[in-house]
């Protein structure tokens, strides 16, 4: 007797939609059809080129059906649908990316889907929890996630990725961070696309409260996403020493001035780990621990010293390609989060304000790619 494999709608074919569409098909436990939207034709025509440390070399590979929205994706029941397109509000919600999903005919002949968000930030599920749950089909499954991998679109339909990509995922619960239990049903939901996505190859955590990942995660986007973006350098500048002799590589600190802004960025750390503690989070392991402000700044500094590191931050990759940034859910709603509950947080203000200026500018057409 066999058992028809679940379908998987996956929306955005970058580097992370590639890298997980890939991992997904590979596990022989999904049928994955992906929306490729700016890179429709190129993809449909040649296919993907995947160039994985981890993975291999793999040319012109596409997934089990290619589609070039989600309108044309929307003739089937999905079990998961995966959102990995960046988050910025600002441009268009992830209510109106998902429209054709959360709307008649199909909210009407398809039970809703869990849906999977692969996305920087915090907050990114609640424009989606309401849309679904006004459609009244009951509570909507939401997982979120926090993703670490080293992956880049070189071209439209070439992507590099390194040797390593790792998930936690856990359910949204809409106006609660503080429950650390999952359900026997959100743990079998987890449990279920775990194992798909284990199997694909990919390393997996499943978390029994999300949002302090999430929270844990924008430590780093804060600061040095912001610190890269801000500066037009990579986190290399700041700590790479100059190359020894019989060395050559760029950039790194020039020995004419070598600011030191450790102190500087763990002020930055700080101030979040002071807005987490006021959000209810303990200071041990489950929760946001102590230790956090030097293991954040000072394994960065480790890793960017390193000759062979040359990966950038996305943002800065972003800001540099005349493209918008994350910088309302990662800069805006910590600040949001640090008003509501009275906690001062001057230097992340600040960022924030200097990063809303490229936003504007990059929004109004003022700001070229950087060629």
């Amino acid at each position: 007797m066999s058992t028809r494999l679940p379908y998987v709608l996956l929306v955005g074919l970058g580097a992370v939609g590639t890298i997980y569409a890939y991992i997904l098909q590979r596990s022989k436990l999904a049928r994955v059809t992906a929306v490729a939207r700016s890179n429709y034709d190129v993809v449909n025509a040649k296919g993907i080129h995947i160039r994985s440390k981890k993975y291999g070399i793999h040319e012109s590979w596409k997934p089990y059906r290619l589609v070039s929205s989600v309108a044309e994706a929307a003739d089937r029941p999905y079990s998961y649908v995966v959102l990995t397109t960046k988050a910025i509000p600002e441009v268009i919600k992830t209510s109106r990316i998902l429209e054709p999903l959360l709307s008649s005919p199909y909210s009407e002949k398809h039970p809703q889907p869990t849906y999977v968000l692969l996305q920087n930030g915090l907050g990114v599920e609640r424009d989606l929890y309401h849309s679904v749950k006004a459609l009244d089909q009951g509570e909507p499954n939401i997982i979120s996630s926090v993703l670490w991998i080293t992956t880049n679109l070189v071209e439209k339909n070439v992507v590099d990725h390194d040797d390593f990509d790792r998930i936690t995922i856990g359910m949204y619960r809409h106006g609660d961070h503080l429950t650390t239990t999952n359900s026997p049903e959100e743990d079998a939901i987890l449990t279920d696309l775990g194992t798909i996505l284990e199997t694909g190859g990919s390393e997996v955590t499943i978390a029994t409260e999300i949002q302090r990942k999430k929270f844990h995660k924008t430590f780093w986007n804060v600061a040095f996403s912001s610190f890269s973006t801000l500066t037009g350098s990579s986190p290399t500048a700041m700590f790479r020493p100059p190359p020894k002799e019989g060395q050559s590589y760029s950039p790194y600190v020039a020995p004419q001035t070598a600011p030191d802004i450790i102190p500087v960025l763990r002020a930055i750390v700080q101030e979040m780990l002071t807005l987490g503690r006021a959000l209810g989070y303990p200071d041990n392991e489950d929760g946001l621990p102590s230790s956090l402000v030097d293991t954040t700044v000072l394994r960065t500094a480790e890793l960017h010293k390193d000759p062979a590191h040359t990966t950038l931050p996305s943002m800065l990759l972003d800001a540099q390609n005349g493209l918008p940034i994350e910088v309302e859910v990662i800069l805006g709603e910590v600040v949001r989060m640090a008003k509501e509950t009275g906690v001062d947080v001057p230097r992340i203000e600040t960022l924030y304000a200097l990063l809303a200026i490229i936003q504007n500018q990059t929004l109004g057409g003022f700001r070229q790619p950087k060629l």
